[in-house]
């Protein structure tokens, strides 16, 4: 007994002094990490000099959480999962019916989502229910839809595209070029801007044919970056920088405006008061309708056989082609597919916002949606959702955290720090669920019996 009491003491100890050298690595770390970005500021004085702002406090703050923080994970919280681990690896394996919750989360989702604008305008009025609406509601199933849109890419066909922001880019200014010049309405251009970054997904889908991995990433990337330097360009055409304003907003199905001057305006038919609250809780709904007509679109194409062929080609491509499968045939689909979704979410954004610009379609857009796609496991859209919810719901949260600035100064800004913490955050969740949210999938086939596919039976990134 004695000998197990002094291995236990020696086993302790040795984790505190690997915990306490590794927390001071992790101080250097961050030291040289964060020394130029955030204990270093570079400011302007009264006579226009650049001078040069010491933020040691600030610095010593980060290195201080780095090293609690790398502290408490060698030697508590590891610990503590390796030996729930162990517990469960030695347990029987015992299979636990799902809970109401779970069995039922995407119904009360929806249900929830169905409620959400009259919750806000009971909570915070018609005006104070505007940012709540738009930024916490619209924006997030924007992403969402884009996200749903880069999954058939990459996480059914699994061909990995750097570039989809391009679509998105495609939708938004065929719907603005197209109601400026030709005042189309609002119904016609939202499918004609998914079928043109659709033709576009499948013009990008020729040259890459034959590529895959780390060639077919760069040749995306490339083709984003073309479309946003194009935009940039050609101005007579999209006037560059400048943007296209005044965009034509959305009408009730041609029955009813929301514009101000027109006589069909929407509160004034119902007289109810003039609000632009009104607007955005008809975008939101919109945009819900079409989330839940992609996510309809994405289920029925996966039982369907293209969906079994993305999913084979996503697997092994040769063995796919031996099975008597047409690759070809099978990656266009999949780029135009997943390039209709982005065009249409293009086309909703510029109409939510009335402007676009090539500055709102950039590489860290493509990154961002890719990031989501990834954290809620690809191939999920239930996992995609929460993902985007997060990620997004997160950047819109940190704006309204004004008391972080009498933590670190009146100069502090807490949005910018959003591309840190989104780092951060994957890395945990990556630690953590290596494969997303959702690590386990139902097949699309199975034979006599259902079963759910585990993460760790998967091939690794396409859990």
């Amino acid at each position: 007994m004695a000998n197990i009491s002094h291995t236990n003491e020696a086993v302790s100890n040795n984790l505190m002094a690997r915990a306490l050298r590794e927390a001071f690595y992790a101080g250097l770390v961050a030291l040289g990490l964060f020394v130029l970005f955030v204990g270093l500021k570079t400011d302007q004085n009264i006579l226009n000099e650049l001078v040069l702002v010491q933020r040691w406090g600030l610095l010593a703050t980060f290195v201080a959480i780095a090293m609690v923080g790398r502290f408490l994970s060698v030697a508590y919280v590891r610990p503590w999962f390796e030996a729930r681990k162990a517990a469960k690896a030695a347990a029987p394996a015992v299979e636990r019916e799902a809970g109401f919750v779970a069995r039922n989360f995407s119904l009360l989702a929806i249900c929830a989502l169905i409620v959400y604008p009259p919750v806000m305008v009971a909570l915070f009025g018609f005006q104070g229910s505007l940012k709540w609406v738009d930024n916490f509601g619209i924006q997030i199933l924007i992403y969402v839809l884009l996200a749903w849109g880069l999954n058939i890419v990459v996480g059914l066909a699994g061909l990995l595209d750097l570039g989809y922001v391009a679509f998105y880019a495609v939708g938004a200014y065929s719907y603005a070029l197209l109601s400026s010049y030709f005042g189309l309405s609002f119904w016609l251009l939202l499918p004609m801007a998914g079928i043109l970054a659709a033709l576009w997904g499948t013009i990008l889908g020729f040259p890459v044919l034959r590529l895959k991995g780390d060639y077919l990433a760069i040749v995306t990337l490339a083709f984003g970056e073309i479309i946003r330097l194009v935009l940039i360009n050609w101005t007579e055409v999209t006037k560059g920088t400048f943007g296209i304003s005044g965009i034509a907003k959305a009408s009730v199905f041609g029955i009813w405006s929301f514009d101000v001057s027109a006589p069909n305006n929407f509160a004034k038919v119902f007289g109810l008061p003039m609000s632009s609250a009104y607007y955005k809780i008809f975008l939101f709904y919109l945009a819900l309708a079409l989330c839940m007509l992609a996510a309809f679109v994405t289920i029925r194409l996966r039982r369907m056989p293209i969906g079994r062929a993305w999913e084979a080609l996503r697997e092994d491509e040769i063995a796919c082609r031996s099975l008597g499968i047409n690759t070809t045939t099978t990656k266009l689909t999949a780029f135009a597919t997943g390039a209709m979704f982005g065009g249409i979410a293009g086309s909703f954004f510029a109409v939510r916002q009335g402007f676009v610009s090539p500055e709102s379609f950039v590489f860290l857009e493509s990154a961002i949606i890719l990031a989501i796609v990834v954290l809620g496991g690809m191939g999920s859209l239930v996992g995609i959702a929460v993902a985007a919810t997060l990620m997004i719901g997160g950047t819109e949260l940190l704006r309204e955290m004004d008391f972080l600035k009498r933590i670190f100064g009146p100069d502090f800004t807490p949005e910018l720090y959003r591309m840190l913490i989104f780092g951060l955050a994957m890395i945990i969740v990556m630690v953590w669920k290596p494969r997303g949210f959702v690590g386990s999938r139902e097949p699309t086939a199975f034979l006599r019996e259902r079963k759910s596919v585990s993460g760790s039976f998967t091939k690794e990134g396409h859990g």
